[in-house]
């Protein structure tokens, strides 16, 4: 009956494992051919496992509104990873992360106008101590140390945005869908989204080709972690409510502070901290009074 909380709490660990080994495999490449390498490591990844399960026979039997709903549900990642990873590379992880998982809150609202799923008081209440979290956590200043600006916010907000899409398309695509099934199908739809970004930024080719030994295995480490996370989540969005998987996969927050605070040496005030407690309690409050 809880089955659905194993995989979102596997995805939660493994989108953690993306972003710090992401934020490592970033330090001397352009995060636009980062990304779109990254892709191809998880359309490897997704498709090995269709065929491992054997769900490729189902491929036929996919509805035309279904493959619609997942390739739009595959931009709307594609959106996502390219401002995330663009943030990441501007800004530090305890900076960046908080408000890519305020996605949650959107995700619920959208779940509410377009799912019909339900948002009780507590619902509520627990959306206010997330959004009050995250405003706790990001601490900005002025002149932030990192490259004079606060362009990494944009970019932050938008891979929220884009996330919070993603769920939403996600939930309906993979109705009477295998999950790994779904999962490949998206990931096609992320791949040229990603390498029109590289197309776009014309020095992204030239940087992805300096890539040293260390920076390939991060990346591809990060893939390999992304396609875990994804297989995972939309096991659980088949399993449960996406107004309960998703709060859930995104307290892959606390497992990203520590491990930055672990391998990446940054270090949270007690404001952070604060935040970060009043994030998790507002995360699982809809989940404790299901």
């Amino acid at each position: 009956m809880y089955t659905w909380i194993f995989y979102a709490t596997g995805s939660a660990i493994f989108a953690a494992l993306t972003t710090i080994l992401a934020k490592i495999g970033l330090q001397n490449i352009n995060s636009y051919s980062a990304t779109a390498i990254r892709t191809l490591v998880v359309l490897v990844f997704a498709w090995i496992m269709v065929f491992l399960t054997g769900s490729q026979v189902e491929i036929v039997d996919v509805e035309p509104m279904t493959w619609l709903f997942l390739i739009l549900s595959g931009f709307a990642t594609g959106g996502s990873w390219v401002c995330y990873f663009r943030a990441l590379q501007l800004g530090s992880v305890n900076k960046v992360v908080p408000i890519d998982k305020s996605s949650t809150i959107l995700t619920m609202i959208l779940a509410f106008i377009f799912l019909a799923e339900p948002i009780g008081i507590l619902t509520a209440f627990g959306m206010v101590l997330m959004a009050l979290g995250t405003w706790l956590m990001l601490e900005l200043k002025k002149d932030d140390g990192e490259s004079g600006s606060r362009k990494w916010l944009v970019f932050a907000v938008l891979a929220a945005v884009f996330a919070a899409l993603t769920a939403i398309l996600g939930r309906v695509g993979i109705v009477g869908v295998e999950a790994n099934l779904g999962t490949a199908i998206r990931t096609v739809a992320v791949v040229p989204m990603s390498w029109l970004m590289v197309a776009i930024t014309r020095n992204s080719a030239e940087k992805s080709a300096k890539i040293d030994v260390k920076g390939w295995v991060f990346l591809v480490l990060s893939g390999v972690a992304t396609g875990a996370s994804w297989l995972f989540f939309y096991r659980a969005l088949q399993l449960g409510n996406a107004s309960q998987v998703v709060p859930i996969d995104k307290l892959s927050i606390a497992f990203t502070m520590g491990f930055s605070a672990l391998f990446l040496g940054e270090r949270f005030s007690l404001r952070t901290t604060v935040g970060l407690l009043l994030l998790i309690v507002g995360t699982l409050l809809p989940i404790l009074i299901a």
